[in-house]
């Protein structure tokens, strides 16, 4: 079959498209023709070894899959040969073929085409994770998104606007808040011309906010924790500036704020049944049109390292798919 591999470590150019052995799934685990695969944040990491998981030389990336089973591993009875799935893998998607935990692959809703599926699970689940169970956000309380016109970021607005928060997103273009204020933002911060500390200010006359969404870490961090509500909950997510930022401990003590990590991977892996229930509520949410993924552009596997590029390059609103014909 056809992968992409990273033989090693280096930018998006140094990726290659090889032949490989096909794959053979054991108990508990599905072979999946892979029909599209959504790139994420970290993607672009793990290429360059700069991500906190190191696979093994060579290896191929790509996390969020979406495909038609091929073969099912003993034990399994939720899935069948032929049927249409989407799930999530540590590493392997950019391939023609993956082997995919059983519990983490899930029967595709109809109403989901591949791109659409391919885009859903690590977005979605990150953020609804975050902000149902380690933000434990609420109504009428107000959110403040960095990042927000990426994959999980979008994911973050549109969820924190339909469990009724005040959404505040913040991103470096004027052209990527449109897109937030189209997925239900109800103000915007432009960090690049904007002042963010102060922003936080006025938007929430004074108060600050109570839940702050952060994938992107580097120099915007403390701003932003510096304009937090007392008894708000800060949620590091990733740090998609590079930097991993360094906060004062002294600024949680004064305003009793929480500092929460999100590992969305883990808690899919650790508490499937958990993730499980996410997961439902999220498809149902998808049925009944209140999600909507927004696709910046779709390639064909060959193209991978130029999606990647983009994506490096911070020119990406929503997500990127790579189709596997």
């Amino acid at each position: 079959m056809k992968a992409i591999r990273c033989n090693k470590y280096g930018p998006p150019s140094s990726l290659v498209l090889e032949e490989v052995d096909n794959l053979k799934p054991k108990a508990k685990e599905v072979l999946v023709a892979v029909k599209a695969c959504g790139l994420n944040f970290p993607d672009t990491l793990i290429i360059q070894g700069l991500y906190q998981f190191k696979p093994e030389l060579p290896f191929t990336p790509g996390s969020d899959v979406a495909g038609v089973v091929k073969e099912v591993g003993e034990g399994i009875t939720h899935l069948k040969v032929g049927q249409e799935v989407f799930g999530f893998v540590a590493h392997g998607g950019l391939a023609e073929e993956v082997i995919v935990p059983a519990n983490a692959c899930f029967p595709k809703p109809p109403q989901m085409d591949f791109p659409t599926a391919a885009s859903f699970l690590m977005a979605y689940g990150t953020s609804y994770h975050a902000l149902k169970d380690r933000g434990v956000l609420v109504e009428e309380e107000t959110l403040l998104v960095l990042g927000a016109s990426g994959g999980v970021g979008l994911a973050a607005v549109e969820l924190g606007k339909l469990m009724g928060a005040k959404v505040i997103a913040a991103a470096s273009t004027d052209e990527k808040l449109s897109l937030c204020q189209e997925y239900g933002a109800d103000a915007t911060i432009n960090y690049t011309t904007q002042d963010l500390k102060e922003s936080i200010k006025v938007l929430t006359e004074g108060k600050g906010v109570d839940v702050i969404y952060d994938p992107v870490g580097g120099a915007y961090s403390e701003a932003a924790f510096r304009g937090m509500a007392r008894n708000g909950r800060y949620l590091v997510v990733g740090f998609a500036a590079g930097d991993i930022p360094k906060i004062p401990l002294n600024l949680p003590l004064l305003k009793e704020a929480s500092i929460v990590g999100v590992f969305w991977g883990a808690f899919a892996m650790k508490d499937s049944k958990a993730n499980m229930e996410n997961t439902m509520t999220l498809m149902k949410w998808h049925a009944q049109g209140k999600l909507k993924p927004h696709i910046h552009a779709i390639y064909n596997l060959e193209d991978t390292s130029k999606a990647l590029e983009e994506m490096t390059n911070r020119k990406v609103m929503g997500k990127l798919i790579v189709k596997i014909e």
